[in-house]
């Protein structure tokens, strides 16, 4: 069911295809709140201040929060909106921490972050708030440039106030001045401005002057506050988690006052971020390596082995772990809270089935055994729903599947057994914004199909067989009597081309 009334129906993040009111022509309803994380910020903040006072958007819906995160006692510059207050960080640090301790106590229906060097054009949160009239999961990325801060401190409050109302801010700076978001840009413009960026626009989420609806970031799990570099981008990627479309709006300029640490220091940065995206944040990929496992799998897959003999299920799981996409969890579903250690006669346990499937994988940190699966969208990007244990896919199939996925940018693919029965890949960030448009007792498939792209593939071509065809290999026998050296390797070479391995290179004994 929606959670709010007449949303639009984003495909993919095709945004183009919403209107928006322009900029002075509208009459705003929801409130904002500016979220201003403030680091050693006393030097710029009053800039930025000055420039929140000349803000189009009307005065008695715009609050501002100012998130001190010290290192001293940061205290409020006469000029600023009449609305504003200082939250002292008391817990934590960090830009993520003092943002999501603003968040809480915020009062906006809107959280813009603005960042304390940030100088916002006059209509700058105006031109982001209409897309939150619009839809509840938008999320809208301002647009900035990177300029010497040198014009700025040489005026008054006063100056800047006047300056930001008459819209003459932009003349401080020559054309040459100023520096684009290099990196921002360039895929802005593979994409059309994120138009056909799909589902990874959420990758140009930088958090310097962007917004969104403060239920929606709530629902999304909030800012990772144990992160003190690329937030932004963790941000994005829970966002679209949660169902955000992304929209960069060319109107919501704003100017950093200064360069940033990563455009100094871009080489030392990643190498910080990389490991700790990675491990968080599956939907970034590429920054993640083959035969790894992280603490949250790109995949998901759901069995539910009620029903089934455990023999069936036990080898349809061992398929999907012998998949050549390593990154991936296998959740087996049964009676496991049933299970008890009384004096019973094991092999007459009514649950014998249920303990031997739960002994088979109580070891294996990649599946996990439930009862019922937790409340919520999937905490994986992707998640494939088996209908049973009849069928599993063969070692590429998983691997191929998602990448066609990631190439049509579709939400999901059907797979068609020859039993009649359908095993379902899906995209979680298609379900959840399904979940938000989608009417009352409407069927969240066709929704799915509207906004993100459906297709069927029949199992064998996609790979499913029979699940002990698709069962691995058991491990090489050994024991046996003792064999000399030439002829152990010869063993070898003849054990693992049976498994697909290439033969030894030869070398001089």
């Amino acid at each position: 069911m929606s959670r709010y009334d007449d949303q639009p129906r984003v495909r993919r993040n095709e945004w183009g295809a919403l209107e928006v009111p322009e900029v002075g022509g509208w009459e705003p309803t929801l409130s904002v709140s500016v979220v201003i994380p403030a680091y050693d910020a006393a030097r710029l903040l009053p800039i930025v201040l000055a420039g929140l006072a000349a803000q189009s958007y009307p005065a008695h819906l715009l609050e501002v929060v100012v998130a001190d995160d010290g290192p001293g006692i940061l205290a409020l510059p006469e000029v600023r909106p009449e609305r504003t207050r200082i939250v002292r960080v008391d817990q934590g640090w960090g830009r993520a921490n003092a943002c999501h301790q603003a968040a809480l106590v915020a009062e906006g229906e809107v959280l813009h972050w603005l960042d304390a060097d940030m100088l916002a054009e006059r209509t700058e949160v105006e031109a982001q708030l209409r897309w939150h009239h619009l839809s509840d999961h938008a999320v809208v990325l301002g647009d900035k440039w990177f300029v010497d801060p040198t014009p700025a401190l040489d005026r008054t409050p006063d100056d800047v106030v006047a300056a930001v109302a008459a819209d003459e801010v932009g003349s401080w700076w020559g054309h040459d001045e100023r520096t684009p978001h290099t990196w921002v840009e360039e895929i802005y413009g593979r994409t059309d401005d994120l138009r056909e960026a799909g589902w990874y626009a959420l990758r140009t989420h930088t958090g310097a002057c962007a917004s969104v609806r403060r239920d929606t970031y709530l629902d999304a799990g909030g800012m990772d506050t144990t992160l003190r570099l690329g937030e932004d981008i963790s941000l994005g990627a829970r966002l679209a988690e949660a169902g955000a479309f992304f929209v960069p709006d060319r109107e919501a300029v704003s100017w950093h006052l200064g360069p940033t640490h990563v455009m100094g220091r871009r080489e030392q940065v990643n190498a910080y971020n990389d490991p700790f995206l990675a491990d968080s944040s599956p939907v970034l990929r590429a920054k993640r390596s083959p035969g790894r496992t992280y603490s949250v799998p790109y995949l998901d897959v759901v069995l539910d082995a009620r029903g089934h003999e455990a023999g069936d299920v036990i080898a349809s799981v061992r398929a999907v772990l012998a998949s050549t996409l390593h990154d991936l969890r296998v959740t087996v579903l049964g009676d496991f809270a049933h299970l008890s250690e009384e004096r019973m006669s094991v092999l007459d346990d009514p649950h014998v089935a249920t303990r031997i499937i739960r002994q088979t994988f109580v070891g294996d940190p990649r599946v996990r055994l439930l009862d019922d699966l937790p409340a919520g969208r999937s905490d994986t990007p992707f998640r494939l729903t088996l209908p049973g244990p009849r069928f599993a896919p063969r070692s590429q199939a998983l691997e191929a599947l998602l990448l066609h996925l990631e190439h049509t940018h579709d939400g999901a693919r059907v797979i068609t057994h020859d039993d009649g029965t359908r095993s379902v890949l899906a995209r979680t960030a298609a379900s959840s914004r399904a979940r938000r448009v989608a009417g009352p007792g409407e069927d969240l498939d066709a929704v799915v199909a509207q906004i993100a792209g459906v297709a069927e593939i029949a199992g064998r071509a996609a790979g499913f067989v029979r699940s002990p065809e698709a069962a691995p290999m058991t491990y090489p026998v050994t024991g046996g009597r003792p064999i000399d050296a030439a002829a152990a390797w010869s063993r070898i070479d003849d054990q693992l081309g049976k498994r697909g391995y290439a033969p030894r290179e030869p070398v001089d004994e």
